[in-house]
């Protein structure tokens, strides 16, 4: 527990800056059109993946005995890869919206 109250003690500035981030990333999405929505949702899953492979590689490097780093990653790759499937599925759900329907004779 100490060394995480060291940690946020540490990196208060880097903790301020993502808590801006989020708060700046909700404005941005929720003022979006509607027509944006889908192009945006495919950059998202793309970013995303990123972040996924950035994770493992991260997790690759890391020392063994450094659990609390380790299940860091492993939630980060978990998360990750729910955003992209997630993403991929509600993307696929929205553009059958637009094919259009055959002709029954």
């Amino acid at each position: 527990m100490e060394t995480v109250i060291n940690y946020i003690g540490e990196n208060t500035e880097m903790i301020y800056i993502i808590i801006l981030a989020i708060f700046v990333g909700f404005v941005l999405i929720a003022n979006i059109p509607s027509v944006l929505h889908t192009p945006l949702m495919s950059g998202a899953n793309a970013m995303s993946g990123v972040i996924v492979i950035g994770a493992i590689i991260l997790m690759g490097k890391t020392d063994p005995t450094e659990t609390f780093k380790l299940c860091l990653g492993t939630i980060a790759v978990i998360l990750g890869t729910f955003n992209v499937v997630g993403g991929f599925a509600v993307t696929d759900r929205m553009l059958q919206m637009f094919k259009k329907k055959p002709k029954e004779d």
